[in-house]
């Protein structure tokens, strides 16, 4: 497992990672292709194909992240709709305790999503775990995803973290594999980032079901 001992900044994740994914997973899979269809007076399967085309175009750039692009690409009002389902943001069950012992042990905690800022802002206002974190980021003040490598440049010049003395933990493969590139020391998968999906098989990497498993942490 981990070596505590060997990091000293953790770097997580927030939708699948800190946050169930069942939010995101059910607003951008049913919620959003549910009013392109009443929009467009289409049906739902329809609507969910134009809607899973538009997303593949732009699948692991900023623009998938953005609330701004599908705003402007769908007519749509993005954090409206959102906050109409809002109850469904919740903190992971095993996170509390998990970054309990990671401020315990003096561990420099911060928050890299590529969640854009309303989003961010919307789930921080709902969910209890912001007071956990020392600097929380969007990289869409960057410009780039995560998926990027000159978001990590960017992001590593700002904060001036160890990047070989650095945990990164997120649910996305792709988005671990830059940082691993990156040369991010430490790296973890979370295999079950929505309570309502099946446990993700994961070789790649080192993977997580409950983050408790990794206790105690010193």
């Amino acid at each position: 497992m981990l070596n505590w001992s060997e990091i000293d900044t953790v770097l997580l994740d927030m939708d699948g990672t800190l946050l169930d994914l069942h939010f995101d997973s059910y607003f951008w899979q049913h919620v959003i292709p549910t009013e392109h269809a009443k929009k467009q007076n289409i049906s739902f399967e329809a609507a969910k194909a134009d809607i899973l085309k538009r997303y593949e175009a732009v699948h692991g750039q900023i623009q998938w992240y953005c609330l701004d692009y599908w705003h402007e690409q769908l007519g749509l009002p993005i954090m409206a709709l959102k906050r109409e389902i809002q109850d469904l943001i919740s903190v992971r069950e095993d996170v509390p305790e998990f970054l309990t012992a990671l401020k315990d042990a003096g561990k420099e905690l911060i928050l890299l999503t590529n969640a854009h800022p309303d989003s961010l802002s919307l789930k921080v206002e709902l969910a209890d775990f912001a007071h956990y974190l020392d600097i929380l980021i969007s990289t869409h003040h960057y410009g780039v995803s995560k998926e990027s490598q000159s978001l990590w440049q960017q992001v590593q010049a700002d904060l001036g973290f160890d990047k070989q003395r650095t945990l990164f933990v997120d649910d996305s493969l792709s988005v671990l594999k830059a940082a691993e590139e990156f040369g991010i020391g430490h790296l973890l998968a979370v295999a079950n980032p929505d309570s309502k999906q099946p446990v993700n098989v994961i070789t790649d990497y080192l993977s997580i079901t409950d983050y408790r498993t990794l206790l105690p942490i010193k």
